[in-house]
């Protein structure tokens, strides 16, 4: 019987040169990205948690989009979070979702997450920068400004 192993190979393309990328300065500049990735038409609908991907200078690599759920909350899988991240190379991330009701106090299934998405980023010498919540009406709400993170 002939037995075959598969080769693994992963890469990563991203066509736009880094100087045109846009750079994290501020939690109101990746509110904004956040902001600008998502549809508008559909953040006041239900929740979604995006992850953004940073090079070293905090040039935005990507955003990707994990989870959608329902009116009150979404479910998080952090090894697919970091899956991401280690593919895309990323040395730091910010992650955010949205609130449909237009708080932006987080939950304490946020800051539970936060903290779990924290720990596994030491680990993995990624750094959790912030965590951004923001609300239809593009008000926003940083861990990172709060003292959260």
């Amino acid at each position: 019987m002939n037995s075959y192993i598969s080769e693994v190979e992963i890469f990563y393309n991203n066509p736009v040169k880094i100087e045109d990328r846009k750079k994290v300065i501020s939690s109101r500049s990746a509110q904004e990205a956040f902001f600008d990735f998502s549809d508008p038409r559909k953040i006041g609908h239900k929740e979604f948690f995006w992850l953004m991907l940073l090079n070293n200078s905090n040039h935005i690599l990507g955003i990707s989009t994990l989870s959608s759920g329902g009116i009150t909350g979404t479910i998080v899988d952090v090894r697919l979070l970091f899956q991401i991240a280690l593919k895309a190379n990323a040395t730091a991330i910010i992650v955010g979702h949205n609130h449909p009701s237009g708080k932006t106090e987080p939950s304490n299934a946020d800051k539970q997450i936060t903290n779990k998405i924290k720990s596994a980023g030491d680990f993995l010498d990624i750094k959790l920068l912030d965590h951004i919540i923001i609300t239809p009406e593009n008000t926003f709400y940083s861990f990172a400004d709060e003292g959260q993170i």
